[in-house]
């Protein structure tokens, strides 16, 4: 795992110390992050998930995306979010696309990148 991706994962726990997170390398200088016990805003029928996505190598300069939910999360208005079926390391999940079309890597960070999928999650508008 490359430095910047090692620095990526120990922000991700320092800011989210109530959520384990775990980190498997992936082969190429990345790693597949796991954030488990997340907090879901209001308006969901379970009010923790787990919260997986991979940082590339290219990382700081590459976004942080897709992210990937527990297959059970929905909407207690039974509005449907833009999340499509899927696996994250072999578990099923429910796959987020929320794409920063313009990362900019001296700002953005996957605890940022995190940090909005959760505020969409809460306001998904």
């Amino acid at each position: 795992m490359l430095p910047e991706v090692a620095s990526a994962v120990e922000e991700l726990r320092v800011n989210f110390p109530d959520s384990p997170v775990t980190a498997l390398d992936d082969g190429e200088g990345g790693a597949y992050v796991l954030i488990e016990d997340v907090p879901v805003p209001g308006g969901y029928t379970v009010d923790k998930t787990w919260i997986g996505f991979r940082v590339t190598y290219l990382y700081p300069n590459a976004d942080v995306y897709p992210h990937f939910v527990r297959p059970d999360l929905t909407r207690l208005d039974g509005k449907q979010l833009a999340l499509s079926p899927s696996t994250f390391n072999g578990r099923p999940a429910l796959q987020l696309s929320r794409r920063s079309n313009r990362w900019d890597p001296s700002h953005d960070t996957a605890t940022l990148k995190l940090q909005k999928i959760l505020a969409w999650m809460e306001n998904p508008s």
